[in-house]
This record gives C-alpha cells, sequence and structure tokens, in this order.
C-alpha cells in the first residue's frame, strides 16, 4: 500500500521555519574594511556623520554670487569683486558687487543668490584697467537660487547608513561624503556547496551515455557569490552513504551554510536524508510552489557541539535557481541580521500573456519586461529549462490556481531586486 501523500508546505510557511532556524546562528562577528573595499557587505553598526554635508552654501551652477536685491531690473551691471574657483574660499562680498563663481565653490560670505552664466553677460575691463570687468544680469534673481545649503542633504551628527543594510555603490559614496574611510560589517557568510549524483560531469570531460553537465555547480556558486558569501565548493560527491557524510563533516568545518543540489527525493539513490540524521538532522519538505517542490533544512553538528545550517535544494536546474532566490536567499538575511525570511516586495505590473491552466501550488513564472511595457513570458517553463532563466529579467508571483489573462494585473518580482537578497 502506498503511503499517503504528505501535505505541501506553504511559502510562508517555509520562510518562517528557515527564519526561525537560522536566527540562533546569525553571525556576529566584526571586521573592519575600508570603504573602498566594503561593496556588498553588510554594515555591523550605524554609520553617523561628523560634518554637515555640504559642509558650506555653494553653487550648483557656473554663474556670478551676488545680493539678490541688488539685482531689481533685468540687465543691472555689477563689478566683478573675485573670482571663486571649486575648493577656494572668497572674502566677504561687498554690496553692489559681485563674484564670478564656479560650480561647487563656497559661496562668499554675504551672497545670497546666484545667477547662472547663461543669464549673464560677461564685460571684459577696459584696455590697461585692473581688475575682474563686470557683469550684466539679464533676469532678476530669487533669494537662494542655484544654492546649496549647508547641511541640506546630511547634518552634523545624522545616521546616514544604518546596521544592517547591505552597501551599495551609493551607500559607499554616501559613507565617504561623511568622511568614513573605514566601516564596520559583518563577516561574510560562509556557504559550502557541493552536489550529489554520480549522472553528474564536469564541463570539458567526455559525456558519457546517462550522463549531463553539473549546471547547477557553477549557478549556485555564483548565486552564493553574487549574494556577498565566501564560497567554499567541494564539487560533486559520489552517491554514496559514506561519501555524503564525509562531505557534509568537511563543509560543516568551516562554513554557515551548506547547499546542496539533487539528492533531496526518497529515492534508494538519495543518500542526503540518511547522511545528514547521522550527522545532525533534516527535514524533507515538499512546497506549494512550482518549481521547486522538494526542499530540504536542517543542520550538521561540529565536534565542538555548534552546527552550520544545511539546506537541501532540487536537481533540476530552474527549480535549483528559483529556490535559492525565494528560499535561500531570505535565509542569509535572517544570517547577516538584515531583517525577515521575506520575498521583496511586488510590482505590479500588465501581463503580456494568457496562462490558463495554472497549477493548484503557487507558482514563479519566468517573465521579461517587453517593449510596449507589459510582461512577455517565456514560452517554456519546464524546470529544466535554464535559458527561461538566463532570458527572464524577473519572476510572476502567481497564486494557486490563479489563471492569467493578457492584460491583467501580476506580482512582478525583478531578478536584480532578488539577487541582492
Amino acid at each position: 500500500m502506498n503511503a499517503p501523500a504528505r501535505p505541501l508546505l506553504s511559502l510562508d510557511e517555509a520562510l518562517a521555519r528557515l527564519a526561525a532556524g537560522a536566527a540562533p546562528h546569525r553571525i556576529r562577528a566584526v571586521e573592519t574594511v575600508a570603504t573602498f573595499d566594503a561593496l556588498g557587505r553588510v554594515l555591523a553598526a550605524d554609520v553617523l556623520s561628523v560634518l554637515d554635508v555640504p559642509p558650506a552654501d555653494n553653487t550648483s551652477m557656473d554663474g556670478y554670487a551676488l545680493f539678490a536685491d541688488d539685482v531689481r531690473a533685468p540687465g543691472t551691471v555689477l563689478p566683478v569683486a573675485q573670482r571663486i574657483p571649486a575648493g577656494q574660499v572668497g572674502q566677504p562680498l561687498a554690496r553692489g558687487t559681485a563674484a564670478r563663481i564656479f560650480t561647487g565653490a563656497q559661496l562668499p560670505p554675504g551672497a545670497d543668490a546666484v545667477v547662472m552664466q547663461e543669464q549673464c553677460e560677461a564685460i571684459p575691463p577696459a584696455a590697461g584697467a585692473p581688475g575682474l570687468g563686470a557683469v550684466r544680469v539679464n533676469t532678476v534673481p530669487q533669494h537662494g537660487q542655484w544654492v546649496r545649503c549647508r547641511g541640506e542633504d546630511v547634518r552634523t551628527g545624522a545616521v546616514v547608513l544604518h546596521a544592517g543594510e547591505r552597501l551599495t555603490p551609493q551607500a559607499l559614496g554616501l559613507a565617504a561624503s561623511v568622511g568614513a574611510g573605514m566601516l564596520p560589517v559583518l563577516r561574510r557568510p560562509r556557504v559550502a556547496i557541493f552536489s550529489t549524483g554520480d549522472e553528474l560531469v564536469m564541463p570539458g570531460e567526455p559525456l558519457k551515455p546517462g550522463a549531463i553537465y553539473n549546471s547547477n555547480r557553477f549557478t549556485l556558486r555564483g548565486l552564493a557569490q553574487a549574494a556577498g558569501c565566501e564560497v567554499r565548493d567541494l564539487g560533486i560527491v559520489p552517491d554514496t552513504l559514506e561519501a555524503t557524510r564525509a562531505a557534509l563533516r568537511e563543509a560543516a568545518a568551516a562554513s554557515d551554510l551548506i547547499v546542496t543540489s539533487g539528492g533531496v527525493s526518497v529515492g534508494e539513490e538519495d543518500h542526503l536524508r540518511p547522511a545528514a540524521l547521522a550527522e545532525g538532522a533534516m527535514e524533507n519538505w515538499q512546497l506549494a510552489i512550482k518549481p521547486g517542490k522538494p526542499l530540504a533544512f536542517g543542520h550538521v553538528r561540529r565536534p565542538d557541539g555548534s552546527a552550520a545550517l544545511l539546506v537541501g535544494l532540487p536537481g533540476n536546474p530552474v527549480s535549483a535557481f528559483v529556490t535559492w532566490l525565494i528560499a535561500v536567499a531570505p535565509l542569509l538575511r535572517v544570517l547577516q541580521g538584515r531583517g525577515q525570511a521575506a520575498l521583496p516586495p511586488s510590482i505590479p505590473m500588465n501581463a503580456g500573456f494568457d496562462w490558463p491552466r495554472p497549477d493548484r501550488r503557487r507558482e514563479f513564472l519566468r517573465v521579461r519586461l517587453a517593449e510596449d511595457g507589459t510582461l512577455a513570458l517565456f514560452p517554456n517553463q519546464s524546470s529544466g529549462v535554464l535559458t527561461s532563466a538566463v532570458w527572464a529579467d524577473g519572476l510572476v508571483d502567481n497564486p494557486p490556481g490563479q489563471a492569467i489573462a493578457r492584460g491583467d494585473r501580476v506580482h512582478f518580482l525583478p531578478l536584480a531586486t532578488l539577487l541582492a537578497g
């Protein structure tokens, strides 16, 4: 008699269990790195500004700094008293005069407006006469125009970046703008990866009958690197219990998280579960998602009593890819103290396709933004068609049993957001 089918686990419930299992293993070790080298790292403490940004009133245009009240009508002529390039500080400006000024330069004390050079006419000094000449102002300026005020971006003491943020290029620029040359960051997550399956061979090797090239090794390694992890690649593990147990012990010794692909079903040649139970603990889940139904979660004990987390992904290449994005990436967020294990907010967009026969599971459809602003669907949504993941720039998060007609609003998850974790 066949065993009754196990109930499917919703993705939300799976994410809650992943978060609960990962929370005790949160990374707390802190490193101090140069801001130049901190891209993709996670801040361990808030970054506070030690100065106002900008540090003084400055101009956002090339032009002339002046007193707005000195120009009552277009065509007013003012003598040019000084010239102020960026990086130099001018002298106090006398009433009835103007200063030639260049973008980014600090306003001279007293000036309260800048007129862009396109609205002015330079009048050179008479032949042999000293000075910088004069300027004809062909507009009536307003107080504060083209002036970037001191502290309008950042005030002294303000928190400009928060602990738990993953550092983007623009975040590094902001840190640099407030003088932070070094940043406290969490140690990178250490992720060990291996694949199981005697049918797997590496690209470049002869492909014997019944064998396939191990694409998951490259995909998962790249996903881990894109997530800012230190990756330890244990390669392809033979389909034996002893070899799988040895790989788990080796992986756990120096890793926070072990990620495997394949071997998470219940076949006679799938040794991950018995190996994990011998070395720690593991649960095999059946998720109510497509692709990516099978998922395993557990831990592997170390000799000192601590443990490394273990996630077993399905072997089909698209299933492994999608399940990383919607399960492993949120788990890494918890390990790094970056919030809850949850998917990023979706973007409502119009479908440019029909999906008349939905699955009873929650589906993640590979789609691409079309020129008309709708989402195009890759024609083959099979979990073995890796070209769909390369072609796509996002996923449609489709509720269970939800048919889609062209023009319907759908939930779009950009791959760039999912890859960033």
